[in-house]
């Protein structure tokens, strides 16, 4: 299993919004390197869901419910969505500001590469990162 991070304003899609919705398609990624993290996703990954602008905190954690298809807001082939589903909240947010404090969590792609929607996260920084939200 790998691990990933998605980042979504929560006034354009919340944590909260999710959890009712009950799943949905992760779509609109126009970056290249977010993109290729989306089709490096496999059914059944776990995804931090991350609060970017207000709130700056991983909020919950997903799983990949459907892997990498053509994203339906756009008839460009060269773009892709995945299916999410929400796991559960985390017990504590785990802001950004924590996440820069926290040795182990230096080289976190949320950290390295602020502006990128889609990241990879390591089996390592995953687990700190749980650690926190006890």
């Amino acid at each position: 299993m790998n691990y990933w991070l998605v980042k979504s304003e929560p006034f354009k899609y919340s944590w909260e919004q999710f959890c009712k919705d009950k799943k949905t398609f992760w779509d609109g990624v126009r970056n290249y390197q977010a993109r290729n993290n989306l089709r490096a996703m496999a059914k059944g990954d776990e995804v931090l869901f991350y609060h970017s602008n207000e709130g700056l905190e991983i909020v919950g954690i997903a799983i990949v419910a459907k892997i990498a298809y053509q994203d339906p807001t756009t008839d460009d082939p060269n773009w892709v969505a995945v299916d999410l589903k929400p796991l559960k909240a985390l017990k504590n947010t785990v802001t950004l500001a924590t996440m820069k404090q926290t040795p182990g969590l230096e080289n976190l792609a949320l950290i390295k590469q602020g502006r990128l929607s889609v990241c990879p996260v390591t089996t390592m920084e995953y687990k700190i990162i749980l650690d926190l939200a006890k």
